[in-house]
This record gives C-alpha cells, structure tokens and sequence, in this order.
C-alpha cells in the first residue's frame, strides 16, 4: 500500500507517519520509485503500537523508541518486554523538597521511609517477583506517605486485602494479553490495558463501594447516586 493508504488505515497523518520513520519508530517502506515506498500490514500493526504508547500511555517518543527496541529484540523475553512497556507508565514520585530556609521535607520524609519499608515488606510477605524500588513501588510507598500525612495511617491495615485483589486483577490482565500473538499486540495490550483498565477499574471500585456502603450504613433499599 501506498502512504496515503497506511494514513487512511491508520488514523495518522502522512508528515507525522513520515516523522516516526526520521525518529526510528517505524522502519522505512520499500521503494518501489525514486519517490514512492510501499508499505505493509507490520506497518499498521507497528503505527497502532507507536499510537497506543503515545495516545493512550502518555510515552515520549524517546521512551517509545526504548520500547520498540525491545520490541524487535527476538531474544528479549516476553515478561521484560512487558516490563519494558509498563514501567514507563508508572508515575515517577519523590520525596517532598525542603523548603526555601532548608526547612520542611523532614517529617515527608520520615514518612516516606516508613512507607517504603511497608511496601518492601509486603512484597517479601505476598513473594511478589518484583524489586523494592521499583517505579511501582516507590509510588505505593508514596501514596501509602500521602496517607499518614493526612492522618489516615491506619489504612495500610487494609493493604493486604488491597495486594489480594491487585493479584486477581493482574491475572485476569495477563490471561488477557496472552491472547495476542505478535510482539507488538503484546505490548499494545499492556499500553492500553495499563491506562484503561486503570479507569475500568476505579470504576468499578466505585460501583462496589456504593453497594457496599448502603449494606453497612443505608437502609438496604436500591437507589440511585
């Protein structure tokens, strides 16, 4: 197929399908002329990949180039090339900066160090096959220091019931994506999977914490919020 055609397929602009070739994210097509190149069906496959890490994840193009890498590397096992793509998708966090006066940051920080030592335990406790200071892990850690900063410590008493769940939802993911055959189907469906399936399930929290907070505190009766 011509560009135009791959443009058409795609959804993506012919001078931003000729910007990913510059870049390296979409390998060139052949050239049949002097000034025309045909393009194949591993060219769309390719463009929804580059779209869903963009579009969808938020990657930059340099971290879309990283994934591609391992995309086309045959000898990169399938669970670092998922990692590869989902890592990048996690938000980074820190500690809070200390203030002008060199001031501030230090109970931040205190609670920080705390909340990475929780979170480092319970992936000893749960075995989880990951490492502590992960992006992952470091923004559990933060989220769990955002909580006891507003005095809410004690809902790290629910995290295992949380990791329980997280652990059910992961497989259910993974039992997903290994439906796909190509590489690059592979890593779309984290992309995709990653950020909307985030959505779908808050969503669905939501839906949960409705009924359940009827149960315990409403009068049992349906109603509608």
């Amino acid at each position: 197929m011509r560009i135009g055609e791959l443009s058409r397929r795609t959804g993506v602009s012919v001078p931003t399908i000729k910007f990913y070739v510059r870049e390296g994210l979409l390998p060139a097509g052949r050239l049949t002329s002097p000034n025309q190149a045909s393009y194949e069906e591993t060219h769309v496959r390719r463009l929804r990949l580059i779209r869903a890490l963009i579009d969808v994840g938020g990657l930059s193009v340099a971290a879309v180039r990283e994934v591609i890498a391992a995309v086309d590397d045959p000898g990169r096992p399938i669970h670092d090339l998922l990692g590869e793509a989902a890592v990048r998708m996690v938000p980074r966090y820190g500690a809070e900066p200390a203030g002008e006066d060199g001031e501030g940051g230090g109970e931040e920080d205190a609670g920080l160090v705390a909340a990475r030592e929780r979170v480092d335990a319970l992936i000893l406790k749960r075995n989880w096959r990951c490492f502590p200071g992960s992006p992952a892990a470091e923004a559990l850690a933060v989220a769990l220091a955002a909580l006891g900063s507003v005095g809410h410590e004690r809902f790290a008493e629910v995290l295992d019931d949380y990791a329980e769940a997280a652990e059910r939802v992961a497989r259910a993911d993974l039992d997903y994506v290994a439906h796909q055959v190509a590489r690059e189907e592979l890593v779309e469906s984290v992309a995709v999977g990653t950020v909307l399936g985030d959505a779908l399930f808050a969503a669905l929290r939501r839906l949960a914490q409705i009924d359940a907070s009827d149960r315990l505190f409403g009068g049992g009766e349906q109603r509608k919020e």
